[in-house]
C-alpha cells in the first residue's frame, strides 16, 4: 500500500508595495509549480494585508497567503528555488504538517468580527446643557 503524501503549509508574505500584477504572478507561479510537481492543493487562504510581527526590509506589513498542499518531498525544494529569487516576496516558509491538526481558521472573518466588536455601538444623542 503506497504511503499518502504529507500535507504542507506554504505561508507566503508578499510585498504590499509591489504591483498587484506582480503579486498575482507570484501566486500563480507557486500554484503552477505545485501542479507541475503532481502536488494537490488542499486549500487556499487569502488573509489580506496584515501587520508583521517585526519590521522586514523596512516594512511593517505584508499580504498574507496560505496554501495547503499534499505532495512529495521534491515539492518544497521546487518552491524554495523559485520563491528565493522571485521579486515581491517578503518571506515564505514551507512547513510539513502532522496529521490530525484542526482546519485553518478564517482570519478574515475573525478580523471583521473583532472590528465590529471594537466599533462603538450607536449611542443615543448627547444632550448638552
Amino acid at each position: 500500500m503506497p504511503a499518502q503524501n504529507p500535507t504542507y503549509d506554504l505561508m507566503l508574505l508578499l510585498d504590499t508595495a509591489a504591483d498587484e500584477e506582480l503579486r498575482t504572478k507570484v501566486l500563480a507561479e507557486a500554484e503552477r509549480i505545485l501542479e507541475s510537481n503532481s502536488a494537490t492543493i488542499v486549500s487556499k487562504h487569502d488573509w489580506g494585508v496584515r501587520r508583521t510581527a517585526f519590521e522586514i526590509r523596512h516594512r511593517n506589513d505584508a499580504e498574507y497567503h496560505l496554501l495547503q498542499f499534499q505532495g512529495g518531498p521534491e515539492v518544497p525544494a521546487a518552491l524554495d528555488r523559485y520563491l528565493r529569487i522571485a521579486d515581491g516576496v517578503v518571506r515564505f516558509r514551507v512547513i510539513k504538517l502532522r496529521s490530525g491538526l484542526p482546519p485553518v481558521p478564517d482570519l478574515r472573518a475573525a478580523t471583521s468580527e473583532a472590528a465590529a466588536e471594537a466599533a462603538p455601538a450607536e449611542s443615543a444623542p448627547v444632550e448638552r446643557l
